[in-house]
């Protein structure tokens, strides 16, 4: 499965905010992590993050695009049983 992820460091606390739509109504999950962005810090919290949530391992989880961007693409070695698991633990937008 592949996921496009926005990524907010240096926030307060590490938070998945939920599911939003970008400017051509595409999907993306808004994430928060206190990490720094420097030296793959906050991509490294966020892969942390999103593994300790979906209860599966960080070797999963591989940043394919936005190693340095807010905006990143994910891809995530997931059964279907995993991907609804994602899929519903926030509200997705239609």
């Amino acid at each position: 499965m592949q996921l496009i992820v926005h990524l907010t460091p240096k926030a307060s606390r590490n938070k998945i905010e939920g599911w939003s739509l970008d400017a051509e109504k595409k999907r993306i999950l808004r994430v928060r992590v206190t990490a720094v962005p420097e030296d793959g810090k906050a991509n490294k919290a966020l892969i942390q993050l999103l593994s300790k949530t979906l209860h599966i391992s960080k070797s999963r989880i591989s940043l394919i695009r936005g190693e340095t961007s807010r905006i990143k693409q994910l891809e995530i070695k997931m059964d279907e049983r995993e991907e609804d698991i994602l899929m519903n633990l926030f509200e997705y937008p239609s």
